[in-house]
């Protein structure tokens, strides 16, 4: 088992310790719920603008008033699957002669669902990426029933794949949850040493699928060869709404739709239009305008907490779990460590909320695939509106600064993430409200 730098033992299925006060996935709905207490409170008193999703993520579904009479499971589909299909495959890197398309209820529902038709019980399963492959590949594999072994990086993976009996099926990662890529290089030998295997390959191509090409100059999804991959629609120049995009071999994907609706992880057909009309509208220039304003954000935030704190990747900057615990600590002048480190960054996160409106992409996932503070993909309009990079980096700091001056003190920081504990079922108008400019 895995430790983080003070010593806690990672926690069954994610990358990081729990805590006390989040202990599982319940804790973190319970989480989320006091999240949206704030959201609802600050809207309440400001309105729209008193909140910036600055998660990186468009989860919204806005309709346009031409599509009325499309908002239907059965005239939806009727009209545009031809044409959605048309752009799948051009967004995926497909050809209409051997591959095919399914949209499902979220990318998690895709993984999981390839992982149902590809692996049987008792099948090796290797999987690769950057750093480690997310929860949710993990997930799947233990679903369908598969043995899994996770590597990092080619040296690894061809070291498992030569020890490890008949392997079936390689989880392939482009782009790690820490959001450090493969090179074209390395994927082309991933996906030579899986084929010569005889091993089927599913990538988990979340953000890669638009970031490899647009900001790396690297093949499309399945022009890496691969069986089957799956994307996030919320994701990196896309419009969402939070839908997963599967493609890849017609037969597999045959299977995948059968499965989908057997278990209800289809996506509804009436959210066809948006789909549609995100990928008609995907531009690669749009990912890299996100990526530089998360540089500059990043130039930043060296400036207040320290190079040595962050940690960069071409696309990102992190403040990992590990280092907030110790910023905040030596703030509040403590030696020992009051929380895990992943509670840090959960209260770091609430904290930017409460005061500043930011909804960050640490309320996006749950669990989150991460302990780390994540700063990646920023709307360039939403941070000008929010008052540019100086002021969120201003935001974090201050926020850091105040979980110092909470962090020992279990019962504010257990109010702080769950919510107070004398908080009514209707806490409607109730909130006290930080100043909504920083």
């Amino acid at each position: 088992m895995k430790k983080d730098r003070f010593g806690n033992f990672h926690a069954a299925g994610v990358p990081y310790a729990r805590g006390a006060i989040l202990s599982s996935t319940e804790d973190d709905l319970t989480k989320l719920r006091a999240a949206w207490r704030l959201v609802r409170a600050r809207m309440e008193t400001g309105g729209e603008d008193a909140v910036f999703n600055l998660s990186g993520l468009e989860r919204s579904f806005a309709p346009h008033a031409d599509d009325a009479a499309l908002l239907d499971d059965e005239i939806a589909p009727a009209l545009l699957i031809d044409e959605l299909t048309r752009l799948a495959l051009a967004h995926m890197g497909g050809d209409a002669g051997r591959h095919d398309v399914m949209v499902l209820n979220r990318l998690t529902a895709a993984l999981w669902l390839a992982a149902d038709a590809v692996i049987a019980r008792g099948d090796n399963v290797i999987g690769v990426s950057p750093r480690y492959s997310h929860p949710a590949v993990v997930r799947a594999v233990a679903g369908a029933g598969g043995n899994f072994v996770d590597t990092a990086g080619v040296a690894a993976f061809e070291h498992a794949l030569s020890e490890t009996d008949k392997v079936t099926t390689v989880m392939l990662t482009r782009l790690a949850v820490s959001y450090e890529i493969l090179s074209e290089r390395d994927l082309r030998t991933i996906v030579g040493l899986a084929a010569e295997a005889g091993a089927r390959i599913i990538v988990d191509d979340a953000g890669g699928a638009r970031v490899g090409p647009a900001v790396f100059d690297q093949p499309r999804s399945l022009e890496l060869g691969v069986n089957i991959a799956a994307t996030g629609l919320d994701k990196y120049g896309t419009t969402g709404p939070r839908l997963g995009l599967l493609a890849g071999d017609a037969d597999v994907v045959k299977r995948i739709r059968a499965r989908a609706f057997e278990m209800g992880m289809e996506a509804r057909p009436m959210l066809y239009p948006a789909v549609v009309r995100s990928l008609a509208q995907y531009e690669p220039e749009r990912v890299r305008d996100l990526v530089g304003a998360t540089k500059r954000v990043a130039a930043e935030l060296r400036t207040r907490v320290g190079a040595n704190r962050l940690f960069e990747t071409p696309v990102t900057v992190q403040l990992m779990a590990e280092d907030l615990l110790e910023l905040a600590m030596q703030r509040a002048e403590i030696d020992a460590p009051p929380v895990v480190p992943y509670e840090a960054t959960a209260a770091l996160a609430m904290l930017m909320l409460r005061d500043y409106g930011v909804l960050s992409v640490h309320f996006a996932g749950i669990p989150p695939g991460t302990a780390a503070l994540m700063i990646k993909f920023l709307p360039p309009e939403t941070l000008e509106r929010f008052g540019g990079p100086a002021k969120l980096a201003d935001a974090i700091d201050a926020s850091i600064s105040t979980l110092a001056t909470m962090i020992a003190d279990p019962q504010a920081m257990r109010d702080l993430l769950l919510g107070p504990q004398s908080m009514p079922a209707d806490p409607a108008g109730e909130a006290s409200l930080e100043p909504l400019s920083v």
